[in-house]
Order: structure tokens, then C-alpha cells, then sequence
């Protein structure tokens, strides 16, 4: 007897008639994936499929990556530059010159009349790293305001503020390879198989081969958790605590490293005092983890060969961001677990150039990891553009999430966004439109007209996007992939360096004219620019001095640091296995050693209550990104979540009355919103998750509480309770993503 099919109907996939492969990174999350876009007889894109020739995909796509060549004939794209004379007023058409005249006199207008910092100019992840460096360059050395940044401050801050405070500065210290020879990995608030996909198919790889333990940190049952030896389901906004009892269990059984100690760090007894307060049994009350479990995992952490650590958002969009990070570094540097194979702690970036900014970007510092606070670095970069010293700031300006809060105030009265949507990302979004509607003047840099924030500008500039750009980018594991111009942006859209350079062609006449000053250089080509950071890197952490863009091609990408010493000496380029501080004492503190930092903790958690009883936890999906500007507009993404949802606890669920795929209302000490139910196991009793993709969902409730030394949002610790919905038809429309275009 036969059972089931006799027969199977091959699947058929339709020809999409390539005729021609162009190669360039990924533009979503921060892996690096290199992809092969097809072409058809029509200079259409039509197809992308993973090259298997790059080490760090090796073949392998996402859910994304795969149906990227679909954001290039999206809906919603800015082809037209246009101008208005008030926010109610009717957008007309205008020229390149036009607006662009509008910008810098409204610069110059508003810096006059209220003072230099009275204009800010906030950026984004998602621009090529030459349009970065060039931006810095533009904002320090000629426009002058001194409240100028990026998505950093939403995203990596918190990673960034806690590498500076151990090591002495940015720059992860480990690499993907460190999967392979890892013994034990620790995965903090980290989501790997939907926030980056093909990175947790290295790991999972590498495990699958090895068989390490994977702990999963994290309050929810995520897809890591899931696939992981042990989850640890933390409180929300505790993992200091943990960590700190694991410092204790490390030291009370001598488990650390004390000849690493010795030779690489400094402030060890303070912080032996500090841990010594805090016992499994004590950090068990607080982070709800068993005091047997945080002895277990301290124990099994201390006693591998090597052991590794890595997060995202879970740690850093937190009020004890930064310190997190710090604790993880603490972890690591107590144990030996940093610039050895498989021992590192490696913040796993979101954006995918978040890194190029953070080292090229200028926001906190100047290029490449140099400090304003810092007169020698004020002085190399002052006599290298041309500039005079005394013109850079001695001291960083606001953060973005700062900014808003002057602008609130009147203090800021004008704004240049640049690729970044804060009506959609930022928390508290109802504090953010009134921020906005005090604005004199502002200015939108996107390739969406669609976008939220577009609303509040009186200039907007359509700019290109992904791969119709020319430069690089730098993924997690500080590796510097090339990105080509393989298609034109449509309509009037122009790439982000041209449109920085004719800008700067304005400020540079009236240097000129009004100053007497030659102007400063603005290459035109992005090889050039990089040539200037080639220059600007020589002896730096971050030394690119022997790369160029060819070489990078050739080799499908170059990790940093690769000298120009190296390359005349033959060498040939890092491309998978480059670590940081390998040697003793090569730390970037004065003293060339890592500081071993006290944490003691202090709950400023907004916490569940009866008026509401739920934590409010939110993150990512694998088949969207950030705000659904370019996935929402993908047929292949957008189908597996079109609307805003709720996972929520079944038990919770059958409590409140609320049926699988009801519509409920959320809300929060800051608004309301509109959202689908779905029963789920994934999240505890007093817990609903919540995607941050949807505009009018999540940043509606978010509150604004800060780290304090990153000034990153703690998104993902706030209160908020469910009403239940009598009328499901009117709520199912409430629930759709309305857009205001």
C-alpha cells in the first residue's frame, strides 16, 4: 500500500531573465552581506541572490536582503526637490539651486540671529561612509553648530559610551570568526535570527560543529532563546545586577584571570568592592534569575578556554545602557576574554554603516575616533582641512534626543534631517511633533517624500539611496565593504556626497568672500574622500592607510586596522579574523590599559503598576526595517506583518477577554495606540512585546528617560496597560499604518 504522494510537484521558480550581475553590501542591518543584484534586458533590477565569494555571507541572503531590488521602484520616492513657505502651505516644485540657497541662508539667518548652536543637523546609519566623513566636515569645519548627530544615539550609544569607558574607545574588539573557536557565548538582549539573520546562521554554523553552550539573556522567549542551551528570562532593565553577581561568583572562587588582570587593567580592588555587595542571592531578587543558575553560568563563563560575549539592543536602549556594556567589558577583561580567539565582547551594530559614522562621522568627536575634549586631536584635524583651531568646539554638543528637548524649549530653531525619521523612531512621539512645530526652519534630506518628518519641512532635497551611491561601509566585525552605483537615483534624487558638496560650495564662497580664507577641499568622487580618511587614519585605531576602494572590491571587504606598512610589506589584506588589543597593554587609555569599572545600580525603571500592569517591551522583526519606509512598500515583507500587533501571554489574554486577533488598545503614561493581539507563550504574564516598525504604535508609548552617560532611550522598559475594544470594525481601520502622504 502507498501512502501519501506517489509524485512531487517540483517547485518552479519564474525566469526573471538576468542577463547581467552586479555586485554591492546589503543596505539593512549591520552584517554586511555582500549581494549579487540581477539585471534583466531592460536595465531593470529584478533579482538578488547572496555572493558566495564573500566570507562574511558566504552565499546566504535574509528574508530582506533577498527582495532588495524591489526598494529601487518603491512607492513613496523622493524625484523632485520642493520647497514651501509655511507648514500648511501647498509643496511646489523647485530647482536644485533654489533650495539649496534657501538652506544656507536660513543657516546663516538663524546662526546670526540666535547663535551658532541654535541650528542642528541630525544624520543617520544608512549613508555611504564618505558622505559621513564629508557631513563632518561640512558641519565642524564650516557651518560651525556644535549640536550636530546621528542614529548613533538611538542605536549603538550605549555600546559606544561603555567601549570608551573600559578600553578607551570605539571599535568592537572581535570579529564573526570568533564563533569558530569560541567555548561559550553569552548572548545579552540579543535577538540574532531576526535582527541579523545570516550572522546568527555563522553561529548557529559554528555551534551546530562545536556544540558550545549559547545562553540567551533576555526577558522574552525569542527565537534565541528558543535555539539556545539556557535562557535566562531576566527582568526587564536588570542585567547590571546579574552581571555584578557573576563578577562575584567569578572573584569569591578565584575563577578570574589574575594574570590578565595584572598586565592589562586598572581599578580592580574597586571594583572586587563593589561586587562583593552583590550575591547571587541579592541580584536573584531583582532579576528574578535563580541564585543556583547565576553560579552555573558565572562558573561555566570563568572556566572556558574562551568565551564570548555579544548584544544589541537589549543591553544599550536602556537607562543602564552604557553600564551594561561596561559590566560586559568588566566580564570580559576579568577573565581574559578580550583580543583572543573566540573571547571577545562584540556589540553586534544595527544599522548597516552605523559603524562608518561612529568612526568617520564626526557626531561625537572628530574623525576616527578623536575627541573634541582632546586639543591634540582638535589640532591634527584643524591643520588638516585647512581650519583654524579655535573654531572646532572644545567639548560635544547636545545628542539627538537632546536636541528635541531644545528645540521644545526655543532653543533650537532650526533643523537639517538627513535620511532619519524621527517622527517614527524617536520616543514620546507626541513630545517630538511638538518639538518640530517650533521650528523656524527645516529641512528634509530623504529618499521618501512619504516620510513622516517631511511634514514639518519647508525644503525638501531628495536624496539617493542603498546602491545608487558610490563608497563604502564598515559592518560589526569592522570590516570596509564597497558599494557602487549600479543603478541612477530616479528623477532629480542625487547622491548624499553631491548634494553635501554643493552645500559646502556655498558656505566655502562666503569664507572667501567674508573671511579672506581659501576654501576648504570638498572632493567631488568618493575615492578621493576616502583617500583624505586613508590619510586622516595613518597610526590610528581604525588605520585604513592601506586600503583603497579597488583593493577593497577585490577582496569583498578589508577589516580594519590594515596599515599602509602592512601593505608594502606585502601583506596580504585581513578579511576574517582581525581582533583588537591582542598584545598587553595596547588598551587606547593613556596608560595603555583597560579600566575595570565599579557598577552600583540604582532602579530607575518606570515599572509595572495597577494602573498599568504590563511591561512594555518592544524590537525587531526579521521581514521588516526601522520604520517600514522601504519593507513596508515590499509585497514579499510586508505581507507576513501589514499592521501593528501584540504578542501578550495567554493566560493574560484569556483574563482580559481578549481573543486571538482582536484589536486592543495600548497605553501608556505617554499616549495610546491601536494594535492586534496574539496569544503567545513567548512573553511572561505581566509582559506584551511590541514591533517598533509601525508609525503611531510603539513611540506613541515609549517614554524618554535616558542613559545617562550615552543620552540613548531606554525603549524597552516602560509601563503600559490593555483595554479591550467593543467595536473591532473601527479599530481594524485605526489599526492599518495610515501615512500623511
Amino acid at each position: 500500500m502507498l501512502f501519501g504522494r506517489t509524485k512531487k510537484n517540483p517547485v518552479v521558480l519564474p525566469d526573471k531573465k538576468v542577463v547581467e550581475w552586479k555586485t554591492v553590501t546589503c543596505g539593512y542591518c549591520s552584517t554586511g552581506c555582500s549581494i549579487d543584484v540581477g539585471f534583466n534586458e531592460a536595465g531593470e533590477a529584478v533579482s538578488c541572490r547572496g555572493n558566495a565569494e564573500a566570507d562574511v555571507n558566504r552565499g546566504k541572503l535574509c528574508l530582506k536582503g533577498i527582495f532588495e531590488f524591489e526598494i529601487f521602484r518603491n512607492a513613496g520616492r523622493g524625484t523632485k526637490v520642493m520647497e514651501r513657505d509655511h507648514i500648511r502651505d501647498q509643496w511646489r516644485e523647485s530647482t536644485w539651486d533654489s533650495a539649496l540657497d534657501r538652506l544656507y541662508s536660513e543657516i546663516r539667518r538663524i546662526q546670526k540671529t540666535y547663535g551658532r548652536d541654535a541650528f542642528a543637523i541630525i544624520s543617520t546609519g544608512q549613508m555611504l561612509t564618505e558622505e559621513f566623513y564629508t557631513l563632518g566636515k561640512l558641519t565642524r569645519g564650516l557651518i560651525g553648530t556644535n549640536n550636530y548627530d546621528g542614529n548613533t544615539t538611538l542605536c549603538m550609544a550605549s555600546a559606544v559610551s561603555g567601549y570608551k569607558r573600559s578600553f578607551g574607545s570605539d571599535g568592537p574588539p572581535g570579529c564573526y570568526e570568533d564563533f569558530e573557536h569560541t567555548d561559550y557565548l553569552i548572548a545579552w538582549g540579543s535577538n540574532m535570527p531576526e535582527q541579523h539573520p545570516v550572522m546568527y546562521w555563522r553561529l548557529k554554523d559554528a555551534h551546530e560543529r562545536r556544540g558550545f553552550p549559547i545562553v540567551a539573556v533576555d526577558p522574552r522567549v525569542t527565537m534565541l532563546a528558543q535555539n539556545a542551551s539556557l535562557h535566562l528570562p531576566i527582568r526587564p532593565g536588570t542585567d547590571v545586577p546579574l552581571m555584578n553577581a557573576m563578577m562575584h561568583v567569578i572573584f569569591a572562587e578565584g575563577l578570574e584571570d589574575k594574570d590578565y588582570i595584572e598586565k592589562n587593567c586598572t581599578g580592580l580592588e574597586a571594583l572586587k568592592e563593589e561586587v562583593a555587595k552583590w550575591t547571587p542571592d541579592r541580584a536573584s531578587q531583582i532579576t528574578g534569575i535563580h541564585p543556583d543558575t547565576i553560579v552555573t553560568v558565572a562558573r561555566a563563563f570563568a572556566r572556558a578556554k574562551a568565551a564570548m560575549q555579544v548584544w544589541t539592543m537589549g543591553i544599550n536602549q536602556s537607562t543602564h545602557g552604557s553600564d551594561g556594556v561596561v559590566g560586559i567589558n568588566n566580564l570580559a577583561l576579568i577573565t581574559g576574554n578580550v583580543g583572543k580567539p573566540g573571547g571577545a565582547p562584540l556589540s553586534i551594530t544595527g544599522q548597516c554603516n552605523a559603524m562608518g559614522t561612529r568612526e568617520w562621522g564626526s557626531t561625537s568627536g572628530l574623525p576616527n575616533f578623536r575627541f573634541l575634549e582632546n586639543a591634540q586631536h582638535r589640532k591634527e584635524v584643524a591643520e588638516f582641512w585647512g581650519i583654524d583651531e579655535d573654531f572646532l568646539p572644545r567639548k560635544r554638543g547636545l545628542t539627538q534626543t537632546d536636541i528635541y528637548k531644545a528645540m521644545e524649549a526655543g532653543e533650537i530653531k532650526g533643523l537639517w534631517l538627513i535620511a532619519t525619521n524621527p517622527l517614527t523612531s524617536l520616543p514620546d512621539s507626541a513630545r517630538v511633533r511638538r518639538a518640530m512645530e517650533q521650528l523656524e526652519f527645516c529641512c528634509v534630506q530623504d529618499c521618501y517624500f512619504d516620510a513622516e518628518s517631511v511634514q514639518y519641512a519647508h525644503v525638501y532635497l531628495p536624496g539617493g539611496t542603498w546602491a545608487e551611491k558610490d563608497g563604502v561601509m564598515t559592518n560589526t566585525e569592522r570590516r570596509v565593504n564597497r558599494v557602487k552605483p549600479i543603478i541612477s537615483p530616479p528623477g532629480e534624487a542625487k547622491p548624499d556626497l553631491w548634494i553635501f558638496n554643493r552645500v559646502a560650495e556655498r558656505f566655502n564662497a562666503e569664507r572667501v568672500k567674508e573671511q579672506g580664507k581659501p576654501p576648504l577641499t570638498f572632493p567631488e568622487k568618493a575615492r578621493d574622500v576616502f583617500e583624505e580618511m586613508r590619510q586622516l587614519s595613518r597610526g590610528r585605531l581604525a588605520d585604513y592607510s592601506g586600503m583603497d576602494h579597488d583593493l577593497i572590491e577585490k577582496h569583498k571587504g578589508i577589516q580594519w586596522p590594515y596599515t599602509i606598512e602592512q601593505r608594502e610589506r606585502g601583506e596580504a589584506p585581513p578579511k576574517g579574523g582581525v581582533r583588537l588589543y591582542t598584545k598587553p597593554a595596547t588598551f587606547c587609555h593613556p596608560d595603555g590599559k583597560a579600566k575595570l569599572i565599579p557598577l552600583p545600580w540604582v532602579d530607575n525603571n518606570e515599572h509595572p503598576d495597577e494602573d498599568y500592569p504590563f511591561w512594555l517591551n518592544t524590537g525587531r522583526l526579521v521581514e521588516h526595517w526601522h520604520g517600514r519606509t522601504k519593507t513596508g512598500k515590499v509585497a514579499n515583507n510586508n505581507k507576513f506583518s501589514p499592521i501593528p500587533f501584540i504578542e501578550i501571554n495567554p493566560d493574560a489574554a484569556r483574563d482580559l477577554g481578549v481573543r486571538h486577533g482582536e484589536y486592543v488598545r495600548l497605553v501608556s503614561r505617554r499616549g495610546d495606540a491601536i494594535v492586534m493581539a496574539i496569544p503567545t507563550g513567548r512573553v511572561p504574564y505581566d509582559m506584551v512585546f511590541l514591533p517598533f516598525h509601525f508609525h503611531n504604535a510603539a513611540n506613541r508609548l515609549t517614554l524618554g528617560l535616558l542613559d545617562p552617560h550615552s543620552r540613548q532611550p531606554a525603549y524597552k522598559q516602560q509601563a503600559c496597560r490593555i483595554e479591550r475594544i467593543a467595536d473591532q470594525e473601527h479599530a481594524a481601520r485605526l489599526c492599518k499604518d495610515m501615512r500623511t502622504f
